[in-house]
């Protein structure tokens, strides 16, 4: 049977998920395949604490968007060395469902590359023990939506700088990403290869049976847009949604020893005290109760803390030093 095939035409993870979302709910017939990139991005799953999963200062320095899909999973990173894959089908007998349906044509596809990869772990892809590949999927409707990485060449120091070595700090119920050994495919691939090569030679391997290159009418685009903007790109999908948490630092600076306690809940602060050795000559009671309710991010926090006379209240540590932090920003 010919695979629907279709191209996003962008590397903003906002609009690629939008899309991705649009077709599962509304090409509703046959079986479709998506092959599309995302600048640096750091992507994470429906049921994660997106404060849990990223560094924040990386992520920050480094202009990476932090994104939430609608799968569930762990966090993954993307960039331009990424290749993701997306089948949406018809779900079938979802008693016989797994994810072998859908790795297994990948798994080949690499075989007929000179790549002998197989389904393993916490359902990855792994080429001679390492992650190549890590998949999520969502059903809905009757059709599913099973999507995956391929790392071509992705940049490891950044994979390893996005993402959260240590969540520690942070006590929630919300699913955590499990950090595996990871491998690009191309140190696999016999010869010389590029990504816009392998991007060839998948497709033709996946779509062997038949290919119907599709488009979106300039409707359907729109409401694409509209949901990358509404949804995919607000502050209260990525962060709002996160589960309750509660967060804990501590740090020596200049002006004393400071500790912050918070408890979070839908990405605001519910509750939060401050602990340590600086000279105060004022009670923090006033500030700890105009951070109730502010958004757990740097412009919402700088607001409140300029209102304050932070001298009076913690001494000789700054602003900056009080919101890193705050937000685990390598203080």
């Amino acid at each position: 049977m010919p695979v629907h095939y279709l191209e996003t035409g962008s590397v903003d993870p906002c609009y690629n998920l939008a899309l991705e979302q649009y077709v599962l709910e509304h090409c509703l017939e046959g079986d479709w395949l998506l092959l599309w990139q995302n600048a640096n991005t750091v992507v994470i799953g429906l049921n994660q604490n997106a404060a849990e999963e990223i560094n924040p200062a990386f992520v920050e320095q480094h202009g990476i968007t932090v994104v939430r899909r609608m799968t569930g999973g762990g966090a993954v990173y993307h960039d331009l060395g990424n290749l993701n894959y997306s089948f949406i089908c018809d779900v079938g007998n979802a008693e016989e469902l797994t994810i072998r349906r859908f790795t297994d044509p990948v798994c080949r596809a690499l075989a007929a590359m000179g790549v002998k990869a197989e389904t393993g772990g916490r359902n990855d892809i792994l080429v001679s023990g390492k992650k190549v590949s890590g998949v999520a999927q969502r059903i809905e409707g009757g059709r599913i939506l099973h999507h995956g990485t391929l790392l071509f060449d992705s940049d490891p120091e950044m994979i390893s700088g996005a993402l959260r070595a240590d969540p520690a700090k942070f006590q929630s119920k919300s699913a955590k990403s499990v950090r595996s050994r990871v491998g690009n495919i191309r140190d696999f691939l016999p010869g010389e290869a590029d990504l816009p090569r392998f991007r060839e030679r998948l497709l033709q391997e996946l779509t062997r049976d038949g290919l119907i290159h599709e488009t979106l009418s300039e409707e359907a685009l729109a409401a694409v847009r509209k949901l990358a903007e509404e949804k995919y790109r607000s502050w209260d999908w990525t962060y709002g949604r996160s589960p309750d948490y509660s967060f804990r630092n501590r740090a020596r600076f200049p002006g004393g020893t400071l500790e912050v306690r918070m408890n979070i809940r839908q990405g605001r602060i519910e509750d939060i005290a401050f602990y340590g050795d600086f000279m105060a000559t004022a009670p923090l009671t006033g500030l700890c109760e105009a951070l109730r309710g502010t958004r757990l991010e740097p412009g919402a926090l700088s607001r409140v803390l300029s209102g304050f006379s932070l001298p009076a209240l913690f001494g000789g540590i700054r602003e900056e030093e009080v919101l890193a932090l705050i937000l685990d920003e390598g203080a």
